[in-house]
This record gives C-alpha cells, structure tokens and sequence, in this order.
C-alpha cells in the first residue's frame, strides 16, 4: 500500500495552485507491446496509451512519430577513461548491442533504428578502478541517435558517469552489462540547457553475486523521459536504483522504472526523490517491479517522495508491485508527495535563521540521503550547487 500523503489532492485534479497526484494503480505498466528492435513493431502513439498518458507528445519534437531526423549537429560524445580500459566505437553489427535488453517503446525502438555508431566501453575482469570513466554527451543544437555499452567482466568494479548537457533533440539506448561478482555504479546527470528533449532507455543486466547501483540526477531539459529497467543473469544479483530530480517552471520530467525478479535469490531497492516548483512544473514517476513466479527468495522495495515548493505544480506517481509466487523474503513500496512544511520552516526561523536559509536547510535535508549516494565528488558539488541555484531563483 501507498503511504498516507500530506495533504492530499484527488486523483486527476487540475485545480489552480493544487498539488495533483496518482497516488497509485492497479493498472501494470509494463508495455502492452512486446520487446522489439524494430520500429514498425511498435504503433505510433497517441497519448491515451497507459506508457504515454502522462507524456505531452509534442514535446517530444517527433521522437515517437518518426518526424525526428538526425541531422549531424545533435550530439558530441567524449569519453574519458582510466589505463586499462577499453573504449571503443563500433558499427551497428557488433554483437555486444542489445545483449542487456530490447527496446520497449517506439522512441526506444527509433533510437535503435537510427544510430549510426556506439561506443563501448569494456572494463576487463577483475580490473577494480580508482577512478570514474566520463561519458560527456554534449548537444549542439540538432537531432541525433545514439547507442552506448557499459560492460564489466567479471569481478571487476568500476564508476561510470554519464553527463548530458547543452541542447538537443536526443534518444537513446544504453546498456549495461554487469558480470559475476563485478559491482558497477552509474550515476547518469541530465543537466541540459531549458529547450533540450531526452528519451532514454536505460538497460542493465546483473550477473551471478553482482551488484549494481544507478544514480539518476535529473534537472534540465524542456522535456526528459528516462526508463530504466533491470534484470537478472542469475542468482544472487542485487540493484540499487536512486533517482534526484528538481522540477522547474514548464519542464516535464518523468521516470519509469521496471524490474523484473525472473531469477531466485535476487534483491532490488528503489528510491527516487523529487522537488517541484513554478506553474506547470510537472514530475512523473513510475516505479514497477515483477517477482515472477521462479524468483523465490526475492527481496525488493520501492519508494518515490516528492516535495512542492509552489503552487501550480503537478506529481504523478505510481508503484506498482506484481507478485507471482508467495516465497520471498519480502516486497513493498510506498509513494508520499507533500508540501514544503511551512512548521520546519518556523522552527528553523524561530532560531534565528534567515527565511532564505531556512528553506535551502530543508530541501538540501531532504535530498541529503540520496546525494550521498552518488559517490563522485565533483558531481555532488555540482548537484548541491544547482539545487541552491533553483532555489535562488524561486525566491528572486
């Protein structure tokens, strides 16, 4: 069940100046279409579909329809990488591509469709890193398409950074590939300039006592629609998915998740936490997990919170947990969205802290488990640095 919310909104309200929330679902988000590479397998939507009906297509700038055409000015890919590891760019034909999983929506499927190269970047069994491979994916004002492989052999560790900034028009698909006994932290910034559209599918695949944990930052971007999935090679597997993001006036910023228990003995937690402010500033999150009924001995939770600093702002978020064998060590999730809690302000302000203070003491509090998870330094400067500059702007 939901966690109870802080002064809740009905389903669906549209109210000026209301918090509006899908508190929960009883309809599965995983796609009515099957998996595929192919394009013309997936039909052209049309908003009222359950994986589109928070999405405003037209923002999307033709990613869904086929309207989208790479023009050669969309993005620049730079990737920095310690000695001894491996980076490469390849061809649409290597093996290694799709082996972490299939699109599974049409802009998913058009990505795959319409990249003309990828790179990978292969980290050798048991190489442990000291330092993180940087992925820079820089837009330059078009259109493109891309494909990138993360793969680890076995025992290896390694942190990956992907950071997105400038402006584009850009899809994606990106995998990775976690061998036995190999733990791999990718911490994925979405920091784009305010026109800049994102759609991106992010695969991993978990081998034998592996581990793996992603660190999703999310704060640019007109439009940003990541879906993250995860499953299991084999037994033992663990997932940690985190998510930040701050939601600014206009922007659209939605994540869904899937992770699919199909292997015994496996664990999966989940916790994405989100601010909010400025009219039509609009966040969504999807969190769906699947124990199938051959994953005895599974453990996951999932759980999305999220704070309004405005009014006219709108959170749509929705757990979903599918449980189809009754062996598990144990499953739940919870959703809660609230106001900025105007009695912490007073407390803090009573103490002699300046209003403005206050509330940059609150927000940074709330994010402050999560931050700590991202584990690049540099990254997490940057991340304070950035919500302290939206909150600069909220009270100019």
């Amino acid at each position: 069940m939901a966690e109870a919310q802080k002064n809740p909104v009905p389903v669906g309200s549209t109210t000026a100046g209301q918090i509006a929330v899908a508190a929960e679902s009883t309809v599965a988000t995983r796609m009515s279409a099957p998996p595929s590479f192919d394009v013309a397998d997936f039909p052209v939507p049309h908003g009222r579909e359950e994986e589109w009906r928070f999405t405003p297509l037209e923002r999307l700038r033709g990613l869904h329809d086929g309207t989208a055409v790479a023009n050669g000015t969309g993005v620049k890919i730079t990737v920095e990488a310690p000695e001894g590891v491996l980076v490469e760019t390849v061809g649409r034909d290597d093996a290694r591509l799709g082996k972490a999983g299939v699109p599974v929506d049409r802009v998913a499927a058009q990505a795959y469709s319409a990249f003309e190269t990828a790179s990978v970047v292969t980290v050798p069994k048991e190489t442990v890193l000291t330092e993180p491979v940087r992925i820079a994916v820089h837009g330059e004002g078009g259109v493109a398409f891309g494909h990138q492989v993360i793969e680890l052999g076995a025992f290896a560790e390694a942190v990956v950074v992907l950071d997105h900034t400038g402006d584009a028009v850009f899809a994606a698909n990106v995998d990775f590939v976690v061998g036995d006994g190999a733990k791999l932290t990718v911490v994925s910034v979405q920091d784009w300039d305010e026109k800049a559209v994102h759609a991106g599918q992010h695969n991993a695949r978990i081998g034998r006592d592996a581990h793996f944990k992603s660190v999703v930052v999310t704060f640019g971007g007109d439009l940003v629609r990541l879906y993250p999935r995860v499953e299991y090679a084999a037994t033992g597997g663990e997932a940690e998915l985190y998510g930040l993001y701050f939601t600014d006036q206009g922007q659209h910023q939605e994540h869904r998740l899937f992770v699919d228990h199909n292997t015994p003995h496996c664990k999966s937690n989940v916790a994405y936490k989100g601010a909010l402010q400025g009219d039509d500033a609009h966040a969504v999150w999807i969190g769906d997990v699947l124990i199938e009924a051959k994953a005895e001995g599974t453990d996951t939770y999932e759980m999305n919170r999220n704070l309004v600093l405005t009014d006219g702002a709108r959170v749509d978020s929705v757990p979903n947990l599918e449980i189809e064998t009754g062996e598990i060590v144990g499953a739940g999730h919870a959703s809660a969205t609230g106001r900025f809690d105007d009695e912490q302000l007073f407390y803090l302000m009573a103490r002699g802290i300046p209003e403005h203070e206050a509330r940059r003491l609150v927000v940074r509090g709330f994010f402050a488990e999560l931050v700590q998870q991202i584990g690049v330094q540099d990254i997490e400067e940057r991340l304070i640095a950035r919500i302290e500059e939206e909150l600069e702007a909220s009270v100019a």
